[in-house]
């Protein structure tokens, strides 16, 4: 690679990406680490929310960091604005980007409130998708339980909908699934967009041979779209086998518990600890990983195609990657039950590791794609 050291960038987050342990933040964290190994000069500029103070760990590799509150309550809510986008917006964080000619990163639809205003016309500015928000937000409404909730994610939808046509004034998209990137192809038709896959934590594969005797399906169960997958896995994956089923992840609704104690085979492990889910992860037989929203890169997946055995998906939650070519798929519970059964008797080799490894390396690898970006900023 040419000499990149007197390149600078700015990087415009919607949070504090520190610690690095949520989807979105995992792209940034990891982007920034990369671009700091590849000598650019990256200038942060993140939101940060009233229990989120700035990070020290960010100096190591940014050229220099800045904060700015996220104005949230009911001013934010009531503009026409999506709630994401008007309280994110800050006239110090413009007046900051406008003093040089470095180009600007906007991480996510969250943060291009300003990307309009005239004090940045001159300016490079690239837009990282990490998922078509109005589509994402629709299938929150759908999923929501909570009657309260659901006018917010509708509401927001449709402001999202309408936002999403300041994108024109992008110079570049930078977008993390090959379906997002025709979507937005077919929709800005004048702009540069380009697929980017997201950055993560992961240098190399780390998966153990053999086999074991219990599946996982992990992720945020807070969220409606995880809790829902984890739920149509116990009632119509699961709940017919016995087969030892573990459900890993943050935060699960009281509901989900009850359900799983009906079945003596599944169990739920809130709140695991880093470690302890990397080794859920690792020690695995198989991976089932189902999502009724084909939108973005799921991270999860991502890591676990580094780091666990067997990962059988249904096809929404491998749309749009590479990944469809080296995990089994199940159309419909059926089929999921049917592939599972096949797989927790067979061992992980090592020809399905060096199958993984030369396309995650091809596609994946953290050093690919920063160098990728770079030519797509650069030239």
């Amino acid at each position: 690679m040419k000499n990149t050291s007197e390149k600078h960038l700015h990087i415009v987050a919607f949070a504090v990406p520190y610690p690095p342990n949520y989807g979105g933040v995992i792209d940034v964290f990891y982007k920034i680490k990369a671009l700091h190994r590849a000598g650019i000069k990256v200038h942060l500029h993140a939101f940060t929310y009233k229990d989120h103070t700035p990070s020290e760990q960010l100096a190591a590799y940014c050229e220099s960091t800045h904060y700015y509150p996220r104005r949230t309550g009911w001013k934010a809510n009531c503009a026409l604005k999506p709630y994401i986008v008007q309280s994110r917006i800050s006239q110090e964080l413009v007046e900051r980007l406008a003093q040089d000619d470095h180009p600007v990163l906007f991480e996510g639809l969250h943060t291009c409130g300003s990307i309009d205003y005239p004090q940045l016309r001159r300016k490079t500015k690239i837009y990282r998708e990490s998922n078509i928000e109005h589509q994402y937000y629709l299938n929150l409404f759908k999923a929501e339980k909570n009657v309260l909730k659901k006018p917010y994610f509708l509401i927001e939808s449709l402001k999202l909908r309408l936002f999403q046509r300041k994108l024109k004034h992008a110079d570049l998209m930078l977008v993390v699934s090959q379906t997002d990137t025709d979507y937005l192809q077919r929709h800005f038709p004048e702009q540069k967009v380009h697929h980017l896959p997201s950055f993560h934590p992961n240098e190399k594969l780390n998966i153990l041979p053999g086999k074991s005797d219990f599946a996982l399906y992990h992720g945020n169960l807070a969220v409606a779209e995880n809790y829902l997958a984890a739920e149509y896995l116990i009632e119509k994956v699961f709940a017919g086998t016995d087969i030892p089923f573990v459900i890993a992840g943050l935060n699960p609704p009281g509901e989900l518990k009850q359900l799983a104690r009906q079945y003596t085979n599944i169990t739920i492990e809130a709140n695991p600890y880093d470690e302890r889910m990397f080794q859920l992860i690792r020690e695995a037989q198989v991976h089932v990983l189902v999502t009724f929203q084909a939108t973005g890169l799921k991270l999860k997946l991502l890591n676990t195609l580094y780091n666990g055995r067997h990962i059988l998906v249904n096809p929404p939650m491998v749309k749009g990657t590479l990944a469809k070519d080296i995990c089994e798929q199940g159309q419909n519970a059926g089929e999921l039950s049917g592939k599972l059964t096949t797989l927790m008797a067979e061992p992980f080799d090592e020809q399905a590791t060096e199958e993984r490894k030369k396309l995650l390396e091809k596609y994946y690898a953290n050093e690919t794609n920063v160098n990728e970006l770079i030519k797509k900023v650069w030239g």
